[in-house]
């Protein structure tokens, strides 16, 4: 090769190189520098959650949250796919985003294809009323008109909550025409489209969710054959996160749930600022959102340990809702026509749930003593009626009942023998509050009975503080008079029934995280 060749070539490769280096080393260099040189410097990471614009998720996308998480360590960034569970899913694959959020007949429709690449970590919600079917009120006035008119046209978003709202109302209500094909199907991208091709005449009806059900509703030619408020555990979102990651990242996955659910409880006790916090984002006026979040019902962490996880071995009722409701849903599935029970990797649901984190949380924030030791005397902060109404009960301690002189409140030695060994029960849970519910016979004056059963829940209330020096403010008591008569038993006289009436029972209730 000639010198001058030599050298221009020299000249392109050294000139390439400093492009490459002004364009990304550069870049990287300064990126480093403004990180080390900031409150940045101490990021964990950065957190990636797949989400669409359903009011549900505001919680988990909100700035009190990103703040939180950024106390932590943590950068959040939701990135709205708008709907496209398909991409959504595909993402969490690759790894592309840390967390995906999904209800559980979209997860299962659409995760098939990418092996499952997400595992449930929490039910995020329940659609109470957030979901809809809408009809032209001059055309279809209930459901059984469906099932006559097999020319209709039904606009929804495919793979959405909404295709499994009507799938399950065709199979719940049996409509065939709806099952077997999908004639009726006009497709659209999203709520809103479906809204506008209902408005224009174009469709008969459309599945809507919030905020376009609201929407719909202000028009009066238009009606509501059905909401999700009317159904239960039908629509239900849930938060998956990345299997690799979550095995490899697990503190990063304790400190979004742990941070989520104080989220959570933070807005559940300052519902004006849920309200004012979502409008200020979301950017509608107040009535429209307060309208949005009547159709949610979000679950606490103390709702997915219980009744969606079963994962409280100590707790009176536990129950798996979760594993329930993936089976009901793969059962609308097969009788819709969409895909059998064997989607399920191994054909087993609980494949596809990973209750570790919560059922760790939940240890960790209410079952774990505060103080180490197990005591009767700790403290409590005072909650006002409302907070106490919000409280989930555990259970019922096992007393018998308490004894009282004859209409009075005064307490008998028995009485307080039975008290005594409740609270030698009591001693066992000391996280726990406890209300005092008082009960009287249904003979006599109702009014009066109700104003005894009172006197005596307040007599237990005050004995527990006076005798055995508990907080005060851990005690709630209530008076519900005859208004809460026990069963009677098969077989039982009246006179032994009247007997077992009279009592005052002990809950356990714990703040519901």
């Amino acid at each position: 090769m000639k010198t001058h060749t030599k050298l221009a070539f020299s000249i392109v490769v050294i000139g390439s190189l400093a492009i490459l280096a002004y364009r990304f080393v550069l870049p990287m260099i300064n990126n480093s520098n403004q990180v080390s040189s900031s409150d940045s410097r101490n990021l964990k990471g950065t957190i990636k959650i797949g989400v669409d614009n359903w009011i549900g998720y505001y919680p988990l996308c909100s700035k009190e949250l990103k703040k939180r998480m950024r106390r932590s360590g943590y950068l959040l960034q939701c990135i709205d796919d708008q709907a496209d569970y398909d991409s959504r899913i595909k993402s969490l694959k690759k790894g592309k985003l840390q967390f995906a959020v999904a209800t559980i007949d979209s997860y299962l429709s659409n995760a098939y294809a990418y092996d499952f690449p997400g595992t449930i970590v929490t039910v995020i919600d329940e659609s109470k009323g957030g979901d809809a079917i809408i009809a032209r009120k001059n055309r279809i006035s209930s459901l059984d008109d469906i099932k006559k008119n097999t020319s209709i046209k039904i606009a929804l978003t495919p793979g959405s909550p909404s295709e499994h709202l009507m799938r399950s109302i065709a199979v719940h209500f049996d409509i065939p025409s709806i099952r077997n094909n999908k004639s009726w199907l006009v497709e659209a991208n999203g709520s809103e489209q479906a809204l506008k091709m209902l408005q224009n005449n174009k469709v008969d009806i459309a599945v809507l969710w919030e905020p376009d059900v609201t929407r719909a509703l202000e028009d009066k030619t238009l009606i509501k054959l059905i909401g999700t408020e009317d159904t239960r555990k039908l629509i239900v979102d849930i938060l998956l996160v990345n299997r690799q990651y979550s095995s490899e990242n697990s503190g990063a996955v304790n400190t979004l749930l742990r941070n989520y659910f104080r989220t959570l409880k933070y807005y559940r006790d300052n519902p004006a600022k849920l309200e004012q916090d979502a409008a200020n984002e979301i950017k509608l006026s107040k009535n429209k959102i307060r309208a949005m979040l009547k159709g949610v019902e979000w679950k606490s962490l103390t709702d997915n340990v219980i009744d969606w996880f079963g994962a409280a071995s100590n707790v009176t009722g536990s129950n798996e809702g979760l594993i329930t409701s993936i089976e009901n849903t793969l059962d609308i599935f097969e009788q819709n026509g969409v895909t059998g029970k064997n989607v399920l990797p191994g054909n087993d649901p609980y494949r596809l749930i990973n209750s570790t984190f919560i059922k760790n949380l939940f240890n960790k924030t209410i079952n774990q003593p505060r103080s180490g030791k197990t005591k009767l005397k700790q403290t409590f902060t005072a909650l006002t009626s409302q907070q106490w109404a919000q409280l989930r009960e555990i259970g019922t301690l096992k007393i018998l009942p308490v004894v009282f002189q004859s209409g009075s409140a005064n307490l008998g030695f028995e009485g307080s023998r039975q008290l005594d060994k409740a609270i030698s029960n009591l001693k066992y849970y000391p996280n726990y509050r406890v209300i005092i519910k008082g009960h009287t016979g249904t003979r006599g004056d109702k009014i009066a009975n109700l104003a005894l059963s009172r006197k005596r829940a307040e007599a237990v209330s005050r004995y527990l503080r006076d005798t055995q020096n508990i907080d005060q403010n851990r005690l709630h008591f209530q008076g519900f008079g005859s208004t809460k008569p026990l069963p009677r038993k098969s077989g039982e006289s009246n006179r032994a029934w009247q007997y077992r009436l009279p009592r005052v029972e002990l809950y356990l209730v714990t703040d519901n995280y």
